[in-house]
């Protein structure tokens, strides 16, 4: 069986000149991927330092580790300057870049409705997010794009000389309902999930086995082979505590490979919140990944 690839969510909260060496650490201690999450304020925290920026500025200062956003969505975000932004980073990193996408929130704290254009209904944010990923995929691919959706359009736009990787960047999407995994069999390079289907039986990763199950289904269902999508599970949201011992994290991390996920995602540990660790055991988590003795 082989160990998942690990990521770290980052915390853009403080200055660049502070967050700067965490960004470059992250990379030294040998993670395979870095993310930020995509808000104006989330859950109330402020400051939170916008996306893309921080991406841009990360870039410029990392050379191996992959970056992207985890995640971003439409709640306030249109994909003609979204593809933009992402084509800029793309060059800045080098081809490191990867956009994990979702459907967005309803709570103000998750930025739902910031734009004030009324609740969404369940009905419409799926809508829309539908045809924002198609558009921003168009988009990406290039090199002219006009589009007229019912919420979304774009007209006459250049995207030369497009993406550093091709055909784009990858999309990694957030999704556990029908649609959603509908959307992650077309458009996406990986699959995320928070690990909570919202079902009472079993553990956390027998949810997650279930929501395998239904993603690799949707892939059958667009003639695709699952074995082609990689499937990330975002720590943190289940009772579960992989980082309380090295030991901990090697029991996890071979449960939700069993399950079927290819990459995990630790958040960096921030005292006093739920994300809260000894960074001591962070750090040898991190040695036996970058060493490669991580032994399931």
């Amino acid at each position: 069986m082989r160990a998942p690839r690990v990521g770290v969510a980052m915390w853009p909260m403080e200055s660049w000149p502070q967050s700067r060496g965490l960004w470059q650490r992250a990379e030294d201690l040998g993670f395979a991927h870095a993310w930020v999450y995509d808000h104006v304020a989330w859950r109330g925290t402020t400051p939170w330092h916008e996306a893309y920026a921080t991406l841009a500025a990360a870039a410029a200062v990392t050379g191996r580790i992959r970056l992207g956003t985890l995640v971003t969505s439409p709640n306030f975000r249109h994909p003609v300057p979204t593809a933009h932004a992402i084509k800029t980073i793309d060059d800045i990193s080098g081809g490191r870049l990867q956009i994990a996408i979702g459907a967005g929130g309803t709570a103000p704290t998750s930025d739902g409705g910031i734009l004030d254009d009324g609740p969404w209904s369940p009905s419409e944010r799926a809508d829309r997010f539908a045809e924002w990923v198609e558009l921003l995929d168009l988009l990406l691919r290039g090199p002219r794009t006009t589009f007229a959706g019912k919420f979304y359009s774009a007209q006459e736009v250049l995207t030369e000389p497009g993406c550093l990787q091709s055909p784009r960047v990858p999309f990694a999407i957030a999704a556990t309902g029908r649609r959603g995994m509908g959307l992650a069999a077309r458009f996406g390079d990986m699959w995320v999930t928070t690990g909570d289907d919202g079902a009472a039986e079993g553990s956390p990763a027998d949810g997650v086995r279930r929501q395998v199950k239904r993603l690799e289904e949707a892939c059958r269902l667009e003639g695709r082979d699952p074995g082609g999508l990689r499937r990330l599970l975002l720590t943190g949201f289940t009772d579960e505590r992989p980082l309380e011992s090295p030991e901990a994290f090697r029991d996890f991390a071979g449960r939700y490979a069993e399950a079927g996920i290819t990459d995990l995602v630790l958040h960096w540990p921030r005292p006093d919140s739920p994300w809260a660790a000894d960074m001591r055991i962070f750090e040898a988590v991190a040695a036996e990944l970058a060493d490669g003795t991580l032994a399931l």
